[in-house]
């Protein structure tokens, strides 16, 4: 426990120094955190940031949740409106777009006001469409509303890891950052079965399946505004100066944050602009996000694959059809005990190295993941084509997969927000718009794959792509360390 505590203290980045004023000009005084200050995240009692985190991370499964459940409703809107499935299916693809375009607005917003107001605001927005797509009329409605539900949906999901990181660091931000990966993939798990049964229900039926949505939205959003409190360092200092000033009438007294310069397009390039740089032209953030990309777009995929499976060649209901996802589920709590066991790896690593962490520690579990989830795609095709296997040996292959999904996720989430540390909203925003793409692209294309070369050789199509993606955490693992001293971005992260 001692370790540990040296090694949490020395995780105040040098930027949050002991001293209240630096002198840094003749005519400024920045103000900086004391010690032991409690307007620090860092510094609050564990208790208040353990309830922030709590709500937080439940919203990020209500918005992943509400992505999905859409998907058991699909049959249901095709009857109703009389459409090919493929333009019922848009109604997860254009939630899932938004995912794309709202952490752009979600991110650059946070790293100029903070992280509370966009996040009320972004929760807001999704509740208020939730209901909206419930009880909209006809289908054109409903797909506008369904977007507009992602773009709201993108602010949880955009801001939760840069939020974690504002209050933990060591040990504590590796915990966050594992539950948080958690529930994105449990939310869109746990819907499958609890919208098939709903749409079964002929007394509730598919609006239901966004009622449910709201109704979890709005148990989100209000003991969010009471609970959840500005956690951005930078914002925190600009209200202390500002406090400062007019306490003690010095107008030298000021914050950094307060000397940028807010025009149109100092917003455009430097904040809403920085995220889609940062893909183009950073490489961490690039292969990092491509990594982490085509998981959670599979994710989405299985969405029309576990259906044809369970559904059409096993002959399963709706309801009772979604329950072998949960075996995705099983393989994700294996996942968060393998990280689990090596977070006393990663602190032995950091007291050896001066309390300084390596973001690459983040990545060796990543390796085991991308490799089970190449073999459980290959388990799932071979095994789930035929009706003489018995429906649990494809079930079983979700252990693996699931595994996949959760030890490959959180390493590339993890790994940019300590990586580039300066600008993690920004790093996370670009990771959940390609992510996004890719999940809102790969429902489209599903339902063609499956019936045309069928189960088994999709099932080998994406194993084999998956196994191309072993190489990308080894590699860099490797040379992360030479990349982020080449770039202006790229810095240690202090435990």
């Amino acid at each position: 426990m001692e370790d540990q505590k040296d090694v949490e203290e020395a995780t105040i980045p040098a930027s949050l120094s002991p001293d209240a004023l630096s002198l840094r000009s003749s005519s400024k005084r920045y103000v900086e955190f004391d010690t032991q200050d409690p307007l620090n995240p860092r510094q609050w009692p564990l208790s208040k940031r353990i309830g922030i985190t709590a709500l937080t991370t439940y919203s990020t499964m209500v918005v992943t949740f509400a992505s999905a459940i859409f998907a058991t409703a699909i049959p249901s809107l095709v009857r109703i409106h009389g459409v090919d499935r493929e333009v019922v299916t848009l109604g997860v693809s254009l939630y899932v777009l938004g995912f794309a375009i709202g952490p752009v607005i979600w991110a650059s917003f946070s790293e100029l006001k903070g992280r509370y107001l966009p996040f009320i605001i972004s929760v807001f927005g999704f509740t208020a469409f939730s209901f909206a797509t419930a009880v909209s009329k006809d289908l054109t409605s409903i797909l506008i509303c369904r977007w507009f539900g992602g773009f709201f949906g993108a602010g949880p999901l955009t801001l939760a890891g840069p939020l974690y990181a504002d209050m933990f660091v060591g040990k504590p931000f590796g915990i966050s950052m594992v539950f948080f990966a958690f529930t994105v993939f449990m939310g869109p798990i746990i819907a499958q079965p609890i919208g098939g049964f709903i749409v079964l229900n002929h007394s509730l039926g598919w609006k239901w399946t966004e009622y449910i949505c709201g109704i979890m939205g709005a148990a989100a959003l209000v003991p969010l505004i009471f609970v959840l409190k500005e956690t951005y360092a930078p914002v925190i200092l600009a209200k202390k100066a500002a406090s400062m000033r007019k306490q003690t009438g010095d107008t030298s007294v000021i914050a950094q944050h307060e000397e940028i310069s807010i025009s149109w397009q100092v917003i455009l390039i430097e904040y809403v602009g920085l995220p889609l740089k940062m893909l183009v032209s950073d490489p961490i953030v690039l292969l990092m996000s491509l990594f982490g990309s085509f998981v959670y777009g599979l994710l989405y995929l299985f969405l029309v694959g576990y259906p044809v499976v369970f559904q059409k060649i096993h002959g399963m209901k709706p309801g009772v059809g979604g329950l072998p996802y949960l075996g995705l589920i099983v393989g994700e709590v294996f996942a968060v005990l393998a990280i689990f066991l090596m977070q006393p790896w990663i602190m032995k690593q950091a007291k050896k190295n001066g309390g300084i962490m390596m973001p690459e520690w983040q990545l060796p579990v990543a390796v085991p993941g991308a490799v089970a989830f190449s073999a459980g795609l290959f388990w799932y095709g071979w095994t789930g084509y035929r009706r003489d296997i018995h429906w649990i040996v494809p079930t079983l292959s979700g252990v693996l997969t699931g595994f996949g999904l959760l030890a490959t996720f959180v390493p590339s989430i993890s790994y940019l927000v300590q990586a580039r540390p300066e600008r993690p909203a920004s790093a996370i925003a670009a990771h959940t718009f390609l992510r996004s793409l890719f999940a809102s692209v790969f429902p489209l294309f599903a339902s063609y794959m499956y019936d045309g070369i069928g189960v088994q050789w999709t099932s080998t199509l994406l194993g084999c792509l998956a196994a191309v993606m072993v190489p990308v955490p080894i590699a860099l693992y490797v040379y992360g360390p030479r990349i982020r001293a080449k770039g202006d971005l790229g810095s240690k992260e202090s435990l």
